[in-house]
């Protein structure tokens, strides 16, 4: 017999990933240059040249039985060495190559670290808006995700509902940030401010309480914003890292946990990840890909289109009278419908041929979010049939 589980789920399948599937095959009718697509945030910079290099370099020099054979289960170990090297250069911490595990991407992350410190029955605290995706990876390790309130004046954390929400049976709290989807980078003071009332409620309670800190977009990030590096904060900290983004590399599933050195049992997590992986099936990443990402860790694709493309669409929210919260990174925005169903508001935009994905997934109902990781030629062209669709549905204009 099938797995009834799993059958329900197909019951729920992903909005942006219908929006997207409708996006294109819309686009097969009128041309996808003509349908204003922001619903998938795939990265739309090509990946970083220095990557391509030592990538060709690899698979043209090097020995294809150990370019291609398989990786250690906790990952190479000359790459975890590097990354440690990088992010203590990076951001002052104290890695080291015990402390890195190589994983598929940030979703990889996430599996491994949700499984090493919850047990099921625990639950884990995450902060709207939030990547809907969350329920899957939290629940199915048999936690309980449970959501805590967004702060929509800033969409930095909702303190008071975050306090109502913690409880001695409360095992890791989830953050993203710069966050999908509202933008937002987590401020130092917020970043001290979590990290405050997490210490006082582990000696209250006489547990730990982890951090898991998704951390795709940590390159994106727009001019002058205050962007912390979690784990610097914290000492019980789990940073869940991909290279999907900063070297716009969503298809070739690579990235990391690196454990915070100061967290108890430091020393053994990387070790448990590799136990967790018998379980799962996620093991040993690409060991071609591990290989070139390792020597270009440092670097990053050219990422400015994003704020470019962000700056444009956010003056011209503004202009159309939209409340938005101005992003700190990513390549997401967030602003608030015209109309308390975000459901309907998306409806009626598809029929302009703007795809937008409604906000009840994310935990914040009454939002849109809108991924400009596209051309900005796109984004400009875009603008005209946004100012017709809201003048034509709501009558606002400019």
């Amino acid at each position: 017999m099938i797995n009834e589980g799993y059958k329900a789920l197909l019951k729920g399948k992903s909005i942006i990933r219908e929006l997207s599937e409708y996006a294109t095959e819309r686009g097969k009718e009128i041309g996808y240059e003509n349908v204003f697509d922001y619903s998938l945030g795939n990265p739309s910079v090509p990946c970083a040249p220095e990557f391509t290099d030592e990538l060709v370099k690899l698979l043209k020099e090097e020995d294809p039985v150990y370019v291609h054979g398989y990786s250690p289960s906790l990952g190479i170990t000359s790459v975890r060495e590097r990354v440690a090297e990088s992010l203590n250069k990076r951001f002052n911490m104290n890695y080291k190559t015990e402390h890195i595990f190589m994983t598929s991407g940030a979703a990889g992350a996430l599996a491994h670290a949700l499984r090493c410190v919850t047990k099921p029955g625990d639950e884990v605290l995450t902060f709207a808006p939030f990547f809907p995706e969350y329920y899957q990876y939290v629940n199915q390790t048999g936690a309980n995700l449970k959501i805590v309130s967004a702060s929509t004046k800033d969409f930095q954390i909702n303190f008071d509902a975050f306090e109502e929400k913690l409880s001695e049976n409360v095992a890791a709290v989830l953050i993203n940030t710069p966050n999908n989807p509202s933008g937002a980078v987590y401020s130092t003071e917020t970043i001290k401010t979590l990290a405050d009332i997490l210490y006082k409620k582990q000696k209250e309670y006489g547990h730990d309480i982890f951090i898991i800190s998704d951390e795709p977009y940590r390159e994106i990030l727009f001019d002058g914003v205050d962007a912390p590096y979690v784990s610097a904060y914290y000492d019980n900290s789990l940073s869940c890292y991909s290279f999907s983004k900063s070297l716009s590399l969503p298809g070739e599933r690579i990235g990391y946990i690196a454990v915070n050195p100061k967290c108890r049992d430091a020393e053994i997590l990387s070790v448990m990840f590799g136990q967790i992986s018998r379980g799962i099936g996620h093991n040993c990443p690409a060991s071609s890909i591990q290989l070139a990402v390792s020597k270009v860790l440092d670097k990053t694709s050219d990422l400015s289109v994003y704020e470019t493309n962000m700056n444009i669409i956010y003056d011209e929210l503004v202009k159309l009278n939209f409340e938005v919260v101005k992003p700190g990174g990513t390549f997401y925005i967030f602003p608030k419908a015209l109309e308390d169903d975000a459901n309907a508001f998306c409806m009626k935009a598809k029929k302009y041929d703007l795809i937008l994905v409604p906000s009840d997934n994310f935990g914040c109902p009454g939002y849109f979010r809108m991924a400009y990781c596209i051309d900005t030629e796109k984004v400009l062209r875009s603008l005209p049939v946004l100012e017709k669709f809201v003048k034509e549905e709501y009558g606002v204009t400019p």
